[in-house]
């Protein structure tokens, strides 16, 4: 694990991003842990945030024209983003969309810098992966193409009953593109072992990834 990662599970865990406890998630599944990209809420922790996205798409090694951020929370995800790269002396474009159209000034649903050429997408999770659908057409109705797709947290965790896939392996099979995810599930576990969490919650976490975890990404 790097040290970017780590960063990002600190930063997580201080602003109750990252929490423990018993969550029914959207899938009916109960799960001994839960994500909430949204407690990002103060100048401090955007800035760290775009700082670990950041380090994690240039240790990806990934090629990319512009940064999309889909709405909504994709939105100041990419942005900020956007600003730590440059900071890193990577200034590229960025865009995001909005859900309903404007019918007045610029008009449309995109906002920013033209979509084309590689889009690079910045968001918090994949679950379903039916945002990332959604925005694949998005792209491709203004002649882009993807060049990947970036989010916090990789769940490592099979989309449904009926496949041993995640939607993250579901994803990049459909379109041919690389999910980076700035940490995934084995990293959190690994984590809470060398901080010596209670043993109790690490094997609650273990029991959840052998049940519904895939074996491996990409």
């Amino acid at each position: 694990m790097q040290q970017y990662q780590r960063d990002f599970i600190q930063l997580a865990l201080e602003h109750d991003v990252l929490c423990f406890g018993d969550f029914t998630l959207k899938s009916g599944r109960q799960s001994p842990y839960f994500f909430n990209a949204g407690r990002f809420h103060s100048g401090a922790a955007l800035a760290a945030l775009g700082n670990a996205y950041a380090e994690a798409i240039i240790a990806s090694g990934v090629e990319f024209d512009v940064i999309f951020g889909p709405a909504y929370k994709g939105i100041p995800l990419g942005a900020v983003t956007a600003v730590a790269l440059a900071q890193k002396g990577i200034d590229k474009p960025f865009c995001y969309n909005r859900k309903e159209a404007k019918d007045h000034g610029e008009g449309g649903t995109l906002v920013g810098a033209p979509l084309k050429g590689k889009v690079l997408i910045i968001d918090d999770v994949i679950t379903a992966g039916t945002a990332v659908r959604e925005v694949m057409q998005i792209i491709q109705a203004e002649g882009a193409a993807p060049a990947g797709v970036v989010i916090g947290l990789n769940r490592q965790e099979k989309a449904s009953e009926d496949t041993n896939l995640s939607a993250i392996q579901l994803v990049e099979q459909e379109y041919s593109i690389p999910v980076i995810g700035i940490v995934e599930l084995d990293d959190i576990i690994a984590y809470l072992k060398a901080e010596a969490a209670s043993d109790v919650l690490v094997q609650q976490i273990i029991d959840y990834r052998q049940r519904y975890g895939v074996s491996t990404e990409g």
